[in-house]
Order: C-alpha cells, then sequence, then structure tokens
C-alpha cells in the first residue's frame, strides 16, 4: 500500500495536471495561460507574428517562406528565448505540448493532401530520361554519402542509437530535395518555364515520390520490434497504396467528373475528400507508418484535371497554410537546442555534414547532367536547385527524433543543414546563372511606324482581372482596321506571385502559356475563365489572339512584360491604369504597386505604351462588330507622343461605327511666360506635327459620311482648355499623349505623373464617369534604356502571325 501512495506522488509530481480547455477569465481569478485554448490561440497569434515578421525581413534576399518559419522556430525553442525558463513556462508550458503537437499535426496532415495534390503522376511518368537520371543520381549519391556520415556521427555523437534506422534516416535526410520550396524559387527567379526550370521540376518530383517511399522504409525500421514486424509495417502500407489507387481513386474520379468547369464543386465533395483524408491518416497511423503518409497518397490520386483539384487547394490552402502549419515549425523548434553544437567536435560535424549534403546532391547531379551534355553553368545551377530543403526534411528529422533515432545534437546538426542548404540555392543560382532574354531586332516599334509600312498592328494588350477585359477587347475590336493583315493581339494576364500560389497552378499554367484558348479547356484552371472572353471574340472576329500568363513579383514582373513585347516585336503595350471606377463614380486604387508597374514598363518599353483608364468602353461586356458605336475625340497639343495618338486614331477612324473628333488646340499667346500653359517645342517636332495634320485632314477630305472631324481651338490659359474639352466630353473614349507641351492641368498629376499633365485631368473622376481615356506615349530611339533583352541576329525570329495549328509555346518567362 505504502509502495502504491509512492508511486502516486510520483506521477503526482512528474506529470503536470492536464489543461482544461476554457477559462472563466481574469475577472473570475484565471489566468487564461493555464487553459488550453486561449494559450494555443497565443501561441498561433505569436507565430504567425513572428514568422511573417522574419518573411517580410528576408523578403530583399528573395528567400521562400519556408526558411523564415524554420528560423522562427528555432528563436522560440530552447536556442533564444526558450533559454528564459519563464517564457518557456508560460507561452510553451509542457503540458501545453500535447495540443500543440495535435494542432501542427492536423496541419501538417492536410498540408502533405496539398504537396500530394501538387504531384501530377501523369507529368512523373512523361519525365525525359535527362531528368529521370538528374533525379535517381541526385537521391542516390547523396544517400550513400549520408550513410557514409552516419558512421562518424555513431561514433561522435550519436552514440548507443540502433545501427539501420540510424543509416536510412541520414541518407533520407540529405537526399530529399524540397518540391513546393523549389518551385517558389523557380517562379521566384523567373526560371520555372525555361528549359532548366521544367528539368529541375520534373526530376524534384521524381525524388519527392522517391524520397516518401524511403521514409516510409525508415521509418518500418525504426520500430521497436522485430524485423518481421518491420516486415508487416511495409508489406501492409504497401497494400494500403493498392487499396487508395484502387478503391478511392475512381470515388474521387468521380466526383471530379461532376464537377464540370464553370459550376461550383458540391459541398459534400469537398467534405467527403477531406473526411478521406483524415480517415487515410487514421489508416496509416495504425499501420505504424504514420498519419501524413496516407494523407499525401491521397493527394496523389486526386484527379488533376478540372476545377476539382484547384478547388480543394482554394478550400484549404490559406487556413493551414497560414495558421495551423507554422506550430509545425515551432513544434520542431522547441526540440531544436543549438546549444548543444558547442564543441569544437560538434562544429566539425555540422561542416561535415553540410558538406557531404552539398557534395553528395550537388555532385551527383552535376555528373549527371554533364554525361546528359547540358552546359556545365547550367549544370551547376541544377545542382544547387535539386540541393533544396523544405518541410518534408523536417518531417523527416521529427520522426527520427520522436522515435529516438536522433537525439539533441544530431537533430540540431541536421536542421542547420537543412536551412544552410536551403537559404544558399537563391543567391547562389542567382550569381552563377542569368539566362539570357533574347529577341530579334525589329523596326515598326510605333504604331506611326505600322502605320506608314501598312502592316499588321502588333499589341501586347495586359490585364490583371476579369474587369479590364471588356473594355480591352472592345478597344482591340475598334483597332482593327481595314488592312489585309489587321492586327495581333498578345493576351497577357499579370499574375502577382503571392505566398498563396500553388506549385499546381503555377507549373501547369506557366506550361501551357501561348498554348489556343481552344487546346486549354482540359486542364483550364479557375483562372483561365477570364480568358474565355477572348476566345469567343476570337471566334467572331478576324483578330489573331494568342494567350500569355506572367507570374511574378509585382517589383519584376515589368521584366516579363518588356520581354514578351520585345519578343512578339509588338508595336503597342496597353496597360490598364492602376485605378479601377467604383459605382458611384469614384476611382479606387488597387495599390502603389500595380502602378510602379506601370512606371517601370513606361520607362523599359521596347516600343510605344498606352494606359488604359477604364471606365466601361462599350458597356460590361463586348461589342459585336456591327454593334460598334463610339465617338472617339483626340486632344492635339502638338509633340511626339500626341502624333502617336493621332496615328493610333487614324487607325480606329477605320472602323465604320466609329466617329472621330481631332480638338487642335493653338496657343493665342506666343510668349511663353510664368502664366502660360504653353510649353516651347523645337522645330523639328513642330513641323512633324504640321506634317502629322496635314495627313490627318487629307483623310478628313477623303471620309464622305462625316465620321471623321477636325478642329482649332484658340486658347491662351487653363480654363479655357478645360472648357474645349469639357464641350467634348460626352465622347466614349479619349486619346491623348502623355507627355504633350501643356502645363498640368489639375493638381492629380503628382499622384499620377505617369498619365502626364493631361491625361491625369481626364483621369480624375471630377471630368466623367463615363469617358474611358487612353494615354500613349510613343517610343524614343534616342532615350537610354537598361537592357532586358539581348538582341541577336534574324535566325532567332519569331513568326509574324501566331500560327493556330500545333503552336509553339509563348513562354512569357526567359527563353534559353
Amino acid at each position: 500500500m505504502a509502495m502504491a501512495m509512492a508511486a502516486t506522488n510520483a506521477t503526482t509530481m512528474t506529470c503536470p495536471t492536464p489543461m482544461k480547455a476554457t477559462s472563466n477569465g481574469s475577472w473570475q481569478g484565471d489566468n487564461p495561460l493555464d487553459y488550453a485554448l486561449p494559450l494555443a490561440i497565443l501561441q498561433i497569434c505569436l507565430v504567425v507574428a513572428l514568422t511573417r515578421t522574419l518573411a517580410f525581413i528576408l523578403r530583399p534576399l528573395r528567400q521562400p517562406r519556408v526558411i523564415a518559419e524554420i528560423i522562427g522556430g528555432i528563436i522560440l525553442g530552447p536556442s533564444a528565448l526558450g533559454r528564459s525558463t519563464a517564457f518557456l513556462n508560460a507561452v510553451f508550458p509542457k503540458q501545453s505540448l500535447t495540443v500543440l503537437d495535435t494542432l501542427a499535426n492536423i496541419g501538417l496532415l492536410f498540408f502533405l493532401f496539398l504537396v500530394g495534390l501538387e504531384l501530377d503522376l501523369q507529368s512523373i511518368r512523361r519525365t525525359g530520361k535527362r531528368a529521370l537520371a538528374i533525379a535517381l543520381a541526385g537521391i542516390s549519391l547523396p544517400f550513400i554519402m549520408g550513410i557514409g556520415t552516419s558512421f562518424v556521427l555513431r561514433s561522435t555523437v550519436s552514440r548507443g542509437v540502433r545501427e539501420g534506422p540510424f543509416l536510412v534516416f541520414m541518407g533520407v535526410a540529405l537526399s530529399i530535395t524540397a518540391f513546393p520550396v523549389l518551385a517558389r524559387i523557380l517562379a521566384e527567379l523567373k526560371l520555372l518555364t525555361t528549359e532548366l526550370g521544367r528539368m529541375a521540376m520534373s526530376a524534384a518530383a521524381v525524388n519527392d515520390v522517391a524520397a516518401w517511399i524511403l521514409l516510409a522504409l525508415a521509418i518500418a525500421l525504426s520500430g521497436s520490434g522485430s524485423p518481421l514486424v518491420s516486415l508487416w509495417v511495409l508489406l501492409t502500407g504497401a497494400g494500403f497504396v493498392v487499396f487508395v489507387a484502387v478503391a478511392v481513386r475512381p470515388v474521387l474520379n468521380w466526383m471530379a467528373r461532376r464537377s464540370p468547369d464553370g459550376e461550383p464543386v458540391k459541398e459534400v465533395y469537398i467534405c467527403a475528400t477531406l473526411a478521406t483524408v483524415l480517415a487515410a491518416g487514421f489508416v496509416t497511423d495504425t499501420i505504424g507508418i504514420h498519419a501524413l503518409f496516407g494523407a499525401f497518397v491521397v493527394g496523389i490520386v486526386v484527379p488533376k484535371d478540372g476545377p476539382f483539384a484547384g478547388i480543394l487547394i482554394e478550400k484549404v490552402e490559406d487556413l493551414i497554410s497560414g495558421l495551423f502549419l507554422p506550430l509545425y515549425f515551432v513544434s520542431s523548434g522547441l526540440k531544436t537546442n543549438v546549444a548543444t553544437i558547442s564543441s569544437g567536435q560538434s562544429w566539425g560535424l555540422l561542416a561535415l555534414v553540410i558538406t557531404t549534403a552539398c557534395v553528395g546532391k550537388v555532385g551527383g547531379t552535376v555528373l549527371v547532367a554533364l554525361a546528359a551534355k547540358i552546359p556545365p553553368r547550367e549544370a551547376i545551377t541544377l545542382g544547387f536547385l535539386m540541393n533544396t530543403k523544405g518541410l518534408v526534411e523536417l518531417i523527416v528529422l521529427n520522426i527520427g527524433k520522436d522515435r529516438k533515432v536522433l537525439n539533441d545534437e544530431s537533430f540540431a546538426i541536421l536542421v542547420l543543414m537543412a536551412l544552410f542548404t536551403t537559404f544558399i540555392t537563391t543567391p547562389i543560382v542567382t550569381g552563377i546563372y542569368k539566362p539570357a532574354r533574347r529577341a530579334a531586332p525589329y523596326k515598326h516599334r510605333s504604331i506611326s511606324c505600322s502605320a506608314e509600312s501598312a502592316s499588321e498592328l502588333r499589341v501586347l494588350a495586359c490585364f490583371h482581372g476579369s474587369r479590364n477585359i471588356p473594355t480591352m477587347i472592345n478597344l482591340v475590336e475598334s483597332s482593327r482596321g481595314t488592312r489585309r493583315r489587321g492586327i495581333v493581339v498578345y493576351a497577357m494576364h499579370l499574375m502577382e506571385l503571392s505566398e498563396r500560389s500553388s506549385a499546381i497552378s503555377m507549373v501547369h499554367k506557366a506550361r501551357r502559356n501561348g498554348l489556343p484558348f481552344w487546346n486549354n479547356k482540359r486542364h483550364q484552371s479557375e483562372e483561365d475563365q477570364i480568358v474565355v472572353a477572348f476566345q469567343a471574340y476570337q471566334q467572331l472576329s478576324h483578330v489573331t489572339i494568342r494567350s500569355m500568363t506572367a507570374i511574378s513579383d509585382l517589383h519584376t514582373i515589368h521584366e516579363d512584360v518588356v520581354t514578351s513585347a520585345q519578343q512578339k516585336r509588338v508595336a503597342l503595350i496597353l496597360l490598364p491604369f492602376h485605378k479601377l471606377q467604383r459605382i458611384d463614380g469614384s476611382m479606387e486604387s488597387l495599390g502603389h504597386d500595380y502602378q510602379h508597374v506601370n512606371q517601370r514598363v513606361l520607362r523599359h518599353a521596347p516600343c510605344s505604351v498606352g494606359i488604359l483608364v477604364d471606365r466601361g468602353l462599350g458597356g460590361a461586356s463586348q461589342v459585336s462588330s456591327s454593334d460598334v458605336s463610339y465617338s472617339v475625340a483626340v486632344l492635339f497639343f502638338g509633340g511626339r507622343d500626341d502624333r502617336e495618338a493621332l496615328a493610333y486614331s487614324t487607325r480606329i477612324a477605320e472602323h465604320p461605327g466609329i466617329a472621330l473628333t481631332v480638338l487642335r488646340f493653338v496657343f493665342s499667346n506666343v510668349n511663353i511666360g510664368s502664366n502660360s500653359v504653353r510649353i516651347a517645342i523645337d522645330d523639328n517636332d513642330a513641323s512633324a506635327d504640321e506634317a502629322a495634320l496635314a495627313e490627318f485632314k487629307s483623310k478628313v477630305a477623303a471620309a464622305s459620311d462625316g465620321s471623321i472631324k477636325y478642329e482649332e481651338k484658340v486658347v491662351n490659359g487653363k480654363a479655357e482648355i478645360v472648357a474645349a474639352v469639357k464641350e467634348v466630353g460626352r465622347s466614349n473614349l479619349f486619346l491623348v499623349g502623355q507627355m504633350p507641351p501643356c502645363m498640368a492641368l489639375s493638381a492629380d498629376v503628382r499622384d499620377c505623373p505617369e498619365l502626364g499633365p493631361v491625361g491625369s485631368y481626364l483621369a480624375a473622376s471630377e471630368f466623367s464617369t463615363t469617358a474611358s481615356v487612353l494615354v500613349v506615349k510613343q517610343f524614343d530611339p534616342t532615350v537610354e534604356r537598361s537592357k532586358l533583352v539581348e538582341e541577336v541576329g534574324e535566325s532567332y525570329d519569331l513568326p509574324d502571325t501566331p500560327i493556330a495549328v500545333a503552336p509553339e509555346p509563348d513562354l512569357v518567362e526567359s527563353h534559353h
């Protein structure tokens, strides 16, 4: 009896009392941190705030968010803040760790389901021989070297651990490539659509599947039972995979088929799929190969065609990646004590592990890549890209720690190895590999040049979302002209590369770039729906349209626009204004980042640029050719940009449904002083203005139906200009040059300098709520521009007109 009481007392001393879920509140004398729910809320908020702050700090270094989350977990653990016993006991007490680990593993369970969703087995089957050889070399050599390193660790810091499981865990830890992290890095560096990027993604996908098979083997071997038990674990695990492929996959295919494009996916399908993920996790945990394995397998067998996979990602990704997954990094960080790496021997072992990991992964990849006749610089780049670690690496290490295969010191060494190898990837790749963006030189870099040579007008029409499309299409319809070759339009969807962009959407959209719309139906994702209007317009008109997608950070997306414009030899880039009109007529800004995109394109563009202020030209839907009935006004003050606007209006006037009015402003005050709104222009510009106007007047005289008008207004000040503009204020569209020889008509020019002195006034809500505005800047060959694109000989030339049959992809990112 006494012994039982003593045992009970000992248990009471060693096992903390389980936490209750909720408190009665601080007014009742309860400390919220002594209860599970408020403490879990505090932990989540603290983790999210710290990791997002670190991600913001590391953003200039172009590091993936996983780096910030690993560092954040280490900071909160015993390596930094956790060294304070008061902090650790208050925020991460031992009795709360069960709840923390449970929430973290639920988040991890669904995240691994998302990773499985991102892996397309059909793509892996189609992997070329070179990518397959690179993947196998990138797994086998570091695995072998990891086994060799394990002998050194077992004789020093990991004495007493079981040999078999430790060998396998070390091999797996060094051979993993993080597929989602690699996709993010490639997209960040604009390498996703290059040959190098495609090869890296294919090899990483094969590597990811192989790593999970090896991890299942490592988990089976790490059990405490006999080898026969490990064999049973492996066999039942293989049986589970077969069951999912045979029984679960057809059900998921049935649900995917009953979720067609353009219709919402039924809630019961989403719920059933997520419940299947949890059930699969339960089964694999019961088998003994960890719940994560089941979720990953279910994610792999979910059909990738149609909207089903995309909707699942949309439903799960934000909540899991934003709130629950960071808890796993904290759970890992609480086990990571960098202070255990204190002796010279430990630091030497850390250097050994990092060197082994890099030499094995980079060396193996480089050797096979060189044997496959890949140039040395690209081979080295590929090696460092394949050396990217991430969340799966942490999962392997945490399972090893939980199963007593790794002790504190070896665990800390391997976590720092994963952090270091991923951290160096971006700067090294940026330093050694800069793919050449090449394009053929071309002459027709402005509307005026295209008009003089009577050649087709090539336009790059950019849009951020569906709200830009109707006006853009109606403007294109108005610009068709009557020439034999007409107009060719490249419709580019500008998509911000945000942290929530999934690898599946990035890779699939990038690989489909430039394919005709009618070839996209099988693989359409939700973002593709916004180009349906372009598809319908192309089928109803004689305008050739090609779709393109630029997925990039807003700070660098102008490079994609400029590169595509040069490679497609366009004469005009159409950009949407960064403000959208509300129902009440006021203009709402999308943000300064979008404004800066337009300003950077204006600075670097290899051709003329038009910024479109959208006020619903033609209404909220596209207008058929026979129904076009617009009045267009051109405000002509003089100068290069106004002449470009005049040239564009001349083309627009060829459309039978367009009524064009050109309003030329003549300043009565020839003296230019402080009170004058006129800005002096040189004699060459003045003579060019007169020549352009003379040519236009001849066309006015030739127009027998009176659809083209030319008026001159003698003005002396700002008030007279504003009054004259308001007289034609009922026009549907205003065309104006960006920098006419005129002082600003409103104070808004300071907010929108890219629109110029007249365009900024026309874009103001006080002027109009119905008239759209196109501000045109003509390409000036005398202005120095930074070379974003290398001009090469005609051998690199692209076809003048896109071909509808068996087209070559129009890759937005750099060609290689």
